[in-house]
């Protein structure tokens, strides 16, 4: 094998350099040597045949683009010289033909969670502010800024610190450059140790715009409240909004009929001032807090586990390292009955086909078409297209075109059969992989993925992204060591012992699930969790890439 490229599929014509190769490097390619005509950055691709222009370039085996220019062998890929191009997808009524990987070791298995009644279990318990309209999110920051810092959940402190000694050196005429960032010391004194967390949900929506967005708003904010990783939900109404609380309500017991979490709602304009609104909900909350501090956590089978897998900040081994690790580890949670949920519909982009030929029936894989086509459509209708979707990031790091970037985001899911077709909202139910619409955007995915039931959160990246979410920990997965290094605050996981060779695809999601079971548990809290990185944009089903 040569350490320096890689071939992923056999029938691509490319490889891809996973070290940077220099201009006129001699490459040894089974019987032939490729002389390079280009540099070629590591995570970039070259051609191993002579291509003409409008040839097929292939890479994972798929079509991901045609060549622009003739290219001799030895070119590298560029913007220039290659564009996006996928091939058109259909039902075929395919035999599915998946073989689980072996889970003998894990059937035993089990993490320690939060039983709710509804038979879901959570791997963690927060309580839950929701503002019903924009209006209200001044209210929620002034809760906020009180409750997380007076009960041990902030981890603002050593900057507050770090301010107070900077305000400290300018009034002593000191130089300001000398003032450095101190530790943060002991942990924050929990006042309520079996409460993981106070999270808020502040957005833009409820009001204004069109009431579509409202109504959409509303069944995604039932999905939070009902999440199995929350456990009690304090509301703040404005009162005359679009998205009106009975209306939210409805919502929370038309996904489950039988919600009995504590729930308090507190409007505005029937509140004698802003202070008795605020401090009603603070103390009214405090009861709810000590309610919910009763639970505690208690063993659960593994097949209790509702994984979402995502990429962002994507490289050119994303495909190669971190998602298909990913994959593997998916895999084994659908083999021990799990489910796992994959979205980022722009980002499937040339990847159909093969999940249309893994959907267990035709229901599910019309439901699919139909959706992956009228998100399309919106696109182009608005002068756009899923084509338009790397960013600059994944561009400069290797990933040329969409198709490029989807056929390796689509490796998170594993190879098991496609169970479900979720809309935006939608609940997931059947064990198995799910594919759940929404949005490549980082924050729009993971809330919708969040929405639909995840309760711990795949996140792999190439480059670094400190997307995180109120409700379900992310977990984050560097796709090369030098990342890993570099951003070692926020990457839970390094899985480019991949691309070293120090590693198997298997044994890295292996790896990978023994830490899902230990976040699961709160035996590791992961980064994105421990900074609070709480990121949460609602999708209005517009053209969003």
């Amino acid at each position: 094998m040569n350490a320096s490229i890689l071939q992923v599929h056999p029938k691509d014509n490319v490889l891809v350099a996973l070290h940077n190769l220099k201009k006129g490097q001699l490459i040894d390619w089974q019987d032939q040597s490729i002389q390079l005509q280009s540099d070629v950055p590591a995570k970039h691709k070259f051609t191993i045949q002579p291509l003409k222009k409008g040839d097929p370039v292939i890479m994972y085996g798929v079509l991901v683009g045609k060549a622009q220019t003739e290219l001799p062998v030895g070119e590298i890929l560029t913007t220039e010289n290659l564009k996006h191009a996928a091939d058109p997808y259909a039902y075929r009524n395919v035999k599915l033909d998946w073989e689980a990987p072996n889970v003998d070791k894990y059937k035993h298995r089990t993490f320690q969670g939060y039983h709710r009644s509804d038979g879901r279990v959570g791997t963690a318990n927060y309580w839950l502010f929701i503002p019903t309209v924009f209006c209200e999110n001044r209210n929620m920051d002034v809760i906020k800024e009180a409750l997380v810092n007076e009960l041990g959940y902030s981890v603002t402190q050593k900057y507050k610190r770090y301010t107070r000694d900077l305000v400290k050196a300018l009034e002593q005429g000191d130089d300001l450059l000398n003032v450095q960032l101190q530790p943060s010391g002991a942990t924050n004194h929990r006042v309520f140790p079996n409460v993981d967390g106070i999270k808020f949900l502040n957005h833009d929506g409820g009001c204004g715009g069109i009431r579509q967005d409202s109504d959409i708003l509303g069944k995604l904010l039932a999905a939070y409240a009902n999440h199995p990783n929350v456990g009690g939900i304090t509301i703040l109404s404005l009162g005359c909004q679009h998205l009106q609380t009975n209306q939210l309500v409805e919502e929370v017991k038309k996904l489950n009929p039988q919600f009995d979490k504590p729930l308090y709602v507190f409007e505005q304009q029937q509140s004698r001032s802003e202070e008795d609104l605020i401090t009603n909900a603070i103390r009214t909350t405090f009861t709810g807090l000590q309610e919910i501090n009763q639970l505690k956590r208690t063993p659960a089978s593994l097949d209790q586990l509702c994984i979402g897998v995502k990429c962002g900040g994507s490289d050119g081994f994303s495909g190669i390292s971190a998602n298909p690790a990913v994959g593997y580890c998916a895999d084994l949670v659908v083999a021990l009955g799990g489910k796992i949920l994959l979205a980022e519909f722009p980002e499937l982009c040339g990847a159909e086909q093969d999940l249309i030929d893994r959907s267990v029936d035709e229901a599910t894989a019309r439901k699919f078409i139909k959706l992956m086509d009228s998100y399309d459509a919106l696109a182009h209708q608005a002068g756009s297209g899923f084509y338009m979707n790397p960013s600059p990031g994944n561009i400069r790091d290797g990933l040329i075109t969409d198709a490029i970037k989807s056929a390796g985001a689509a490796k998170k899911g594993g190879y098991s059969p496609v169970v479900d077709v979720l809309d935006y909202t939608e609940q997931a139910t059947k064990p198995g992989l799910s594919l759940v619409c929404t949005p490549g955007n980082d924050v729009e995915a993971t809330t919708g993925k969040a929405a639909s039931g995840a309760t711990l959160i795949l996140f792999t990246t190439g480059l670094g992204t400190p997307t995180g979410n109120p409700v379900c920990p992310t977990i984050k997965l560097s796709t090369n060591s030098t990342l890993a290094k570099r951003m070692g605050d926020i990457i839970d996981i390094d899985t480019g012992p991949i691309i070293t060779g120090e590693k198997s695809i298997s044994q890295m999601g292996e790896e990978i699930l023994e830490y899902c079971i230990k976040a699961a548990s709160g035996e590791v809290i992961p980064k994105a969790v421990l900074l609070n990185q709480e990121d949460f944009i609602p999708w209005k089903r517009g053209v969003s890439l």
